[in-house]
């Protein structure tokens, strides 16, 4: 093992230290941006995809030897649901393994001490045990709906271990469950689940719709963490952890897509029937992230289900005029 990491311990980042954040216009890099600058953090650099363009290795070099940064949190990536990585699987994949693989070679020329990347919990098989572990990493077979994007992720991972093994620099990586809030896509085509639901049942409510229509039978159980947390959740890491397995973010606790509908209906005032299409499918039964590392370094979530949901209806209201779509 090289020496610089056996010599590494995790301690309070400086906060004048200069934090580059990629992706800060996204959802969880607006989240960090947030967070870092509420924990005092006077230096941190965020350019926007016009700005700068990731894919682009040449200009990702350049700006590295401009900024300089001290660390580095790798929160950009091509995202989407489940139409859109079916759809166009290979932008997927291309777009993110540029992404990845030009920033973090550009990290590793100037020797960044301190870099975490966020990637995805669809890199873990389909049929993983439940809850799932970090060790089930590359056990079984990928979700094919978004196996592309999950490759990518995957290839992310492995390049922060190799860096790890081979430079001995002490980068971590981070899978978080799924995430939502303020910031989040809500376009009818390209949105998770959660964010489709309020966008839908808000404007049933809007309409005066006697009936939403929601896919399958709303029985799939899956577990949401409030991006705020999730942002709050990578600056412990960066500032307590250290290994060179990925680390899952979630809450370890999960509902039924029938109880989130509810929850959303009554969180944007709905009052009408909830129908659902027994003829479309339901996807994995379960998804649940087992979440003991990260608990077992002193970590909790903050902002439960309901009240995140309120708070992000309330987002969604405020700016229903300029939201990405």
């Amino acid at each position: 093992m090289p020496e610089e990491l056996l010599d590494f311990v995790p301690t309070a980042l400086d906060r004048s230290s200069t934090v580059y954040i990629a992706g800060h216009r996204g959802l969880v890099g607006s989240s960090l941006w947030r967070h870092f600058e509420d924990q005092g953090f006077t230096n941190l650099v965020g350019r926007t995809s016009s700005e700068l363009d990731l894919k682009n290795r040449q200009a990702v070099f350049g700006f590295f030897a401009e900024s300089t940064p001290d660390v580095v949190i790798l929160a950009a990536a091509k995202v989407g649901g489940i139409m859109a990585n079916s759809t166009y699987p290979v932008d997927f994949l291309s777009e993110n393994l540029q992404i990845q693989v030009n920033v973090l070679d550009a990290a590793l020329e100037h020797k960044v001490q301190r870099v975490l990347f966020l990637g995805s919990s669809c890199i873990y098989p389909k049929f993983a045990d439940q809850p799932i572990r970090e060790d089930s990493l590359l056990t079984g077979l990928l979700e094919p709906t978004n196996d592309a994007y999950a490759i990518a992720k995957i290839a992310g991972i492995l390049q922060i271990q190799a860096v790890r093994r081979q430079y001995g620099l002490p980068w971590i990586s981070a899978m978080p469950t799924n995430l939502y809030g303020p910031g989040d896509n809500f376009s009818p085509t390209g949105s998770h689940v959660l964010p489709a639901l309020i966008r839908r049942f808000d404007e049933a409510a809007k309409a005066g719709a006697p009936s939403v229509t929601n896919w399958g039978t709303g029985s799939p159980r899956r577990e949401f963490l409030h991006v705020d947390d999730m942002a709050a959740a990578c600056l412990h890491l960066l500032e307590n952890f250290d290994g060179p397995q990925q680390v899952n973010v979630g809450t370890g606790e999960d509902q039924t897509i029938k109880e989130i509908s509810e929850t959303v209906a009554s969180a944007v005032g709905y009052t009408g029937s909830i129908e659902w299409d027994t003829s479309k499918p339901d996807g994995t039964p379960r998804k649940l992230l087992d979440v003991s590392t990260l608990t077992n370094s002193g970590w909790r979530p903050r902002v439960s289900l309901q009240e995140g949901i309120v708070s992000t209806v309330g987002w969604f209201r405020e700016h229903i005029g300029t939201l990405r779509e």
